[in-house]
């Protein structure tokens, strides 16, 4: 039992004795030496990240886009093969949280400010600035329709099932194998104990460490600029560095005092409150906004996402050279990678007790449905208005900071909806970092549950100013350089998650065969044969039998006496057992 936290010395005693110094410090030094650089060098950064997202786009891009639909097949097939009946967890475990509350917190983690960020401006972009490789005209209606369908691209499946991989694979290795809640361990029916608890078990965590921090700081740019943004398009401030530093440590606070709560309180509730305030304003402007319209397009943009998935989720566009690709897909997929450790790992950490069916059902297509509601009812409804009215575009191009609340300010109440969705990116920030602070916790202290409150509170003040220098070194292309620290910290973790898929499948496939199914056998009151009744089954066969399917090549006959052998295969996790209480 851990002793009781009394007062400040405690508090850091406890701390000492909890963080792995092999993930703690490393991940902080790199961390905080990427900083120093975007400090030292910021007369020069912008260019460096230009330079920077060019190389990345045009070297790895193509592995990116690889990868990511790989790991939409992995997902598919735990779900829908025997692999899905195997429960993260005890056999007979229940899961720990309700439904909604976990789909609230795990959607909330998930998606986070960058729902709401490009909500208006990504399927808008799309409609007037469309890919040229696609030869589709912009303005169109046929732009229209490819717009929704590129967002979904980006926002369902290939997204969910980035995320999939990292929180499936800790779940079943946590609550099912009985091994701390941390990345390196997914790697061990491929590596064994010995080097998963050796420096490159360490240096994986310290990779995702990393990758976490500066995937989740992109987001808290991204939200931060579009409240300053929105704030100030309603007139109520003028956007200068005090306003953006004083922003991101008022709710870097907040988000503070979340992950200290824990995750069963402060998590829990704001991730609900936030669901429901995105869900009324969603529904406000599908109430008040064109409606009929609307639902008909939601049906469409479901039928065109299908339609067009088999020829965009391997598409490379290798003769074209209108960076749309590099903007957009390959700047996605590794936001998403960047953000797997950390969604990973808390969507592990909620989802004790459920089958993995139900969790690639919910984690996968549950979100996907969501996300096409969502950028329907915002996407299409600003899409329309531009055709209409011609006046979402500013100067000529899609201002993602601002294309929200011009929406907003063409419906009844503007000032109201606004504010709301100012509360509503708040939300989700407070969420992101809390969460995000939560899971590198774990990490450094590696994979304990309850991590101590001192060492939450340095990673999510790290967070905040990671978020606050990239944001102010960045210049103009503060947004690019965002975006550069989120896909360039992915690739080494994208490398980390081609392994783990392996590795999980040896550990699957191990479970199935080796877990006995439980038959019920019941006596008859009698059997007819030929007309006759039977009752000669033995009552001894009554009650429950343990069986399990054995493949024709996993048994030996006995040339001689005929006795019947059965090989149990090698377990990939060696023999070492672990407690899943």
């Amino acid at each position: 039992m851990r002793e009781k936290d009394h007062g400040g010395a405690n508090a850091l005693v406890r701390a000492s004795r909890s963080v792995k110094p092999a993930v703690f410090v490393p991940a902080s030094l790199v961390i905080i030496g990427m900083i120093i650089v975007s400090v030292v060098y910021s007369h020069t950064a912008e260019n460096a990240f230009v330079r920077l997202n060019a190389a990345i786009t045009s070297g790895v891009g193509w592995w990116y886009i690889l990868v990511a639909t790989g790991f939409v097949v992995f997902a598919l097939y735990c779900g829908f093969s025997q692999v899905g009946t195997i429960r993260l967890g005890r056999d007979d475990e229940q899961p720990e949280f309700g439904f909604w509350p976990w789909l609230a917190m795990l959607f909330s983690a998930g998606m986070g400010i960058g729902l709401v960020f490009y909500s208006v401006a990504e399927p808008l972009s799309h409609y007037v600035h469309p890919p040229m490789s696609r030869g589709v005209p912009a303005l169109t209606d046929a732009a229209a329709k490819q717009a929704l369908a590129l967002t979904m691209f980006h926002w369902g499946l290939h997204a969910w099932a980035i995320y999939v991989v990292v929180g499936l694979g800790m779940a079943y290795m946590t609550y099912r194998r009985g091994r701390p809640l941390s990345v390196r361990w997914l790697l061990e029916p491929v590596l064994g104990r010995r080097r998963v608890e050796g420096v490159f078990g360490y240096a994986v965590d310290v990779i995702a460490a990393v990758g976490t921090l500066f995937g989740v700081a992109t987001s808290l740019g991204f939200g931060i600029t579009q409240i300053a943004s929105g704030l100030e398009y309603l007139g109520w401030i003028q956007v200068n560095n005090w306003w953006m530093v004083g922003m991101i440590a008022a709710i870097t606070a907040c988000a503070t005092a979340s992950v200290v709560s824990g995750v069963s309180r402060g998590l829990k509730w704001l991730s609900n409150i936030n669901m429901v305030l995105a869900g009324v304003l969603a529904l406000f402007v599908l109430s008040i906004g064109p409606t009929l319209f609307l639902l008909q397009s939601w049906v469409q943009n479901l039928g065109g996402y299908v339609q067009s998935l088999p020829e965009l989720m391997l598409r490379t566009a290798p003769f074209s050279d209108d960076g749309w690709l590099g903007d957009w897909t390959i700047f996605y997929w590794g936001w998403w990678i960047s953000w797997a450790p950390f969604v990973g790992m808390f969507i592990a950490r909620i989802s004790r007790g459920r089958t993995i069916r139900e969790f690639i059902g919910a984690v996968l297509l549950v979100p996907t449905l969501i996300a096409s509601l969502w950028f329907t009812f915002f996407g299409d409804s600003a899409v329309l208005r531009q055709r209409n009215h011609g006046d979402m575009l500013t100067d000529g191009a899609v201002d993602a900071n601002t294309s929200l609340f011009q929406l907003l300010d063409d419906l009844p109440i503007p000032v109201v909806t606004s504010l709301l969705a100012v509360v509503v990116i708040v939300f989700f920030f407070v969420t992101s970092s809390d969460s995000g602070s939560l899971v590198i916790d774990i990490l450094s202290t590696g994979g304990d549950l309850d991590p101590p409150k001192l060492t939450r509170v340095y990673w999510a003040v790290l967070q905040g100013v990671a978020a606050a220098v990239l944001l102010l070194v960045g210049g103009a292309g503060s947004l690019l350089a965002l975006r550069t620290a989120a896909i360039a910290t992915a690739l080494p973790f994208s490398i980390v998650m081609v392994v783990a898929c392996y590795a999980m499948t040896r550990a699957f496939h191990f479970d199935l065969a080796t877990t006995p199914r439980l038959l019920h056998v019941t006596v008859p009151d009698g059997i007819s044969a030929g007309g006759r009744q039977r009752h000669d089954m033995s009552a001894t066969l009554a009650g429950l039998i343990a069986v399990r399917d054995v493949d024709s090549g996993a048994y030996e006959v006995h040339p001689d006496t005929g006795a019947l052998t059965v090989n149990t295969p090698p377990d990939p996790l060696g023999e070492h057992v672990f407690d899943t209480n």
